[in-house]
């Protein structure tokens, strides 16, 4: 049997002529939190929508906990837990009589109702709301009521499309920990635009674009293969036509970028960008040649990409020809 919570092979959805996605695989580890990437309509909340059994595929397979989507459908989803973009919330409800009404429809015992809500509720930090109406409540409250119905019937996967959407900063902090800490009994995967929750929370990255996979990987090994915004930003002063071409011959040193865009009081001062292969530290030797050339060094300060940078370079037809901090 395999040890993969999640296959995904050669999965394609097309509505007529037009492919929402074409030729998908992935896989997904037990305990594993999945952050799937994308831009607007690169596929992924279809994806998602098939994952959890609401939309058919065209072809291809998915397989959750070792069954397969299609031929096993009620398996499955007795095996998913599923937040869509909206959360499917009755506002006229208190909080613990929509959990139980929840707990019946998916087909929990009668006898293990009261503990399986009250679990929920206490993993979601809402027993101090469970009697409160939910149209009362902020919309963070809310998310927690939708992840809340999500792992009511206890399923080893949670499928959450886009759970910070709309939250403000406070809020997003409190679900993404409550993300975090359902991953100790449960393999997450989620849809994000917010690129720095993904590589706070997520232990892979799926990238798609135009509804194919494009990369898949650790949010940190994605950020050390972009080399193009690898490098420093220096503030010097002194003839740049001395050590423009010196600063090229380091070793590991790619590209020099003079960025006269940059406004700084003293106008005798310049700012340049040195990129450089992401497995390389020449910063020693660049201040080294700068001093020994007789230019005022004024600050050194080494860039790494971000996910942002990674997620732009992946998803945009022309590459990046200058690197951001």
């Amino acid at each position: 049997m395999s040890s993969k919570t999640i296959e995904v092979e050669h999965l394609s959805k097309a509505y007529g002529s037009t492919a929402a996605i074409e030729d998908v695989h992935f896989s997904v580890d037990a305990g594993e939190i999945i952050g799937f990437l994308g831009p607007n309509g690169a596929g992924k909340t279809t994806t998602m929508r098939i994952l959890a059994g609401y939309l058919p595929a065209t072809s291809g397979t998915v397989k959750i906990a070792g069954y397969d989507v299609h031929r096993h459908s009620m398996e499955v989803r007795r095996r998913i837990g599923y937040l869509p973009e909206v959360p499917p919330l009755y506002p006229d409800m208190s909080v613990k009589q929509y959990l139980y009404f929840v707990s019946k429809i998916k087909g929990i015992r009668a006898g293990d109702r009261r503990r399986q809500v009250y679990n929920a509720m206490v993993r979601c930090q809402l027993i101090e709301r469970e009697n409160t109406v939910i149209r009362q409540l902020s919309k963070g409250y809310r998310q927690r009521v939708g992840i809340a119905q999500a792992i009511v019937h206890e399923p080893p996967v949670i499928i959450l499309d886009e759970p910070t959407v709309g939250l403000d900063p406070r809020q997003i902090i409190e679900v993404r920990n409550l993300i975090k800490s359902l991953a100790r009994e449960h393999t997450i995967i989620l849809s994000t635009h917010i690129l720095p929750e993904a590589s706070m929370i997520c232990d892979r990255v799926i990238i798609i674009n135009q509804g194919k996979v494009v990369t898949t990987n650790t949010p940190q090994d994605l950020q050390g293969q972009l080399e193009i915004s690898s490098g420093y930003e220096i503030e010097l002063s002194g003839n740049l036509e001395i050590v423009l071409p010196l600063l090229k011959a380091i070793p590991g040193v790619t590209n020099t970028i003079l960025d006269n865009n940059l406004s700084i009081e003293d106008t005798q001062r310049h700012m340049l960008r040195v990129t450089c292969k992401s497995t390389t530290e020449p910063g020693k030797d660049i201040a080294a040649l700068i001093v020994r050339q007789g230019l005022e060094l004024h600050e050194l300060r080494r860039t790494r990409p971000s996910l942002e940078d990674v997620f732009l370079e992946l998803t945009t037809e022309e590459p990046l020809s200058v690197y951001n901090q």
